[in-house]
């Protein structure tokens, strides 16, 4: 075992523990997890997001969209400085969620139509001195959005969605 992976039992409970902070943590809470310079993987869905900070962001946007939030981890295994959670995500869709391109510009939007959903995701993350160095995921972004009404969208939802993106493409042009 290297040196990054000296500690697996308290390097994958310190991903369980991020898991746990999207739902409720601060970004002292994340400091605690997250290397200062750690990299969200998911950047393809908002925009680039580095360190405590960053990934916080991303916590408080899925909190905004989903209530009753939650990961329930199945297992979690390590190799090396690799620690992989395989997981259930749940909630409900309360808010507005939207899709970022690579350059932050709005590329979908996904308004609420109160629907509940729970989909299987991997998570990866690579540990560097005890703390997440990077983090990516494998999600059923296709199953949460039939669950979710998204997929096939009707006309009127449609509407909404064209709607909901002009507003956020606005929004984030102030």
């Amino acid at each position: 075992m290297d040196a990054t992976s000296a500690n697996p039992t308290g390097d994958k409970a310190t991903c369980i523990r991020a898991m746990e902070l999207m739902t409720t943590g601060t970004v002292d809470d994340f400091a605690e997890v997250y290397a200062a310079d750690a990299l969200d993987r998911e950047a393809d869905d908002h925009p680039p997001l580095r360190g405590p900070q960053g990934l916080h962001r991303s916590a408080v946007r899925l909190r905004e969209a989903f209530a009753d939030m939650h990961w329930e981890v199945h297992r979690a295994v390590q190799d090396g400085p690799i620690v992989v959670l395989h997981t259930t995500m749940s909630g409900r869709q309360q808010g507005t969620l939207t899709a970022y391109g690579p350059d932050g510009a709005v590329r979908a939007v996904f308004p609420s139509r109160g629907r509940s959903f729970a989909v299987t995701q991997t998570h990866w993350f690579r540990m560097e001195g005890g703390m997440i160095a990077e983090h990516w995921a494998n999600r059923d972004d296709m199953t949460m959005g039939r669950q979710l009404g998204w997929i096939p969208p009707t006309p009127a939802y449609i509407v909404k969605m064209v709607r909901a993106r002009r507003q956020a493409q606005r929004a984030t042009k102030v």
